[in-house]
């Protein structure tokens, strides 16, 4: 049997969390100290209801399934008095580039609607209507690039990236990242993740926590607490 370590900051952790769960089952005070010892950062993704050891492991299964970005082109058309500083969303034409900002239209949504039902470059047709399809950002970067000092004849072309969650735009994969961590993520416990049964745990996670539940090791964890003294009144409760 492997002998289990303790070390300065797995005591500090195990404290707290006996102290703030009184009284605290050995099971969990074990996947508290596992979750310190390996440093794991447990998250749910409600929207397809999975948990997974990391943000980080998230993102890279997502992106392998790809199902967090999609790369997209854009028409990039200037107007300074559709964008500027103060602009925070867009609203963007496929078609032709024509943008509408947040803070210098009243109404872009209805805009953008009716821009792209009339727009003669819309040749996409469902049920003989013009398809009434529209880009919306809110990265900075996106914006920026409808702010441009330099005048061009044409609308000019450049590859973003879409979000598969929302639809938004964005002007690299690692802003799409940061916007799905931020909001589509939610952190829980490895604790948390043990005593739920509403929400799938991602495979390699399972495994990986199943293996670490293994009587052995929980006796062993055992043992090594009962070498501490502060931690003998709860050993010996668990043992009774």
């Amino acid at each position: 049997m492997t002998k289990v370590v303790i070390n300065e900051d797995d005591k500090n952790v195990l404290q707290q969390f006996l102290n703030e769960n009184r009284p605290a089952e050995l099971v969990n005070t074990y996947l508290c100290f596992i979750e310190n010892k390996f440093k794991l950062q447990p998250v749910l993704f409600p929207k397809e209801k999975k948990i997974f050891q990391s943000a980080e492991e998230a993102v890279k299964i997502l992106e392998k399934n790809g199902a967090l970005w999609h790369e997209t082109e854009i028409k990039i058309g200037f107007s300074n008095e559709a964008v500027n500083e103060l602009t925070t969303k867009v609203y963007i034409c496929p078609f032709t580039g024509k943008v509408f900002g947040n803070n210098t239209h009243p109404n872009p949504q209805d805009a953008i609607y009716d821009w792209v039902s009339k727009c003669p470059e819309n040749t996409e047709r469902h049920g003989g209507l013009r398809v009434k399809r529209f880009f919306i950002s809110e990265d900075p970067e996106v914006i920026k690039n409808y702010m441009s000092k330099i005048k061009h004849k044409e609308p000019i072309k450049k590859v973003v990236f879409s979000s598969v969650l929302s639809g938004k735009l964005f002007n690299s994969k690692e802003a799409v990242i940061e916007d799905f961590k931020k909001n589509y993520l939610k952190r829980v416990s490895l604790v948390e993740v043990q005593n739920q049964n509403r929400f799938e745990i991602e495979d390699q996670f399972l495994a990986f926590i199943q293996k670490q539940l293994a009587e052995e090791k929980i006796t062993s964890f055992v043992e090594a607490l009962a070498e501490i003294d502060e931690f003998v009144p709860y050993v010996e409760r668990w043992v009774e």
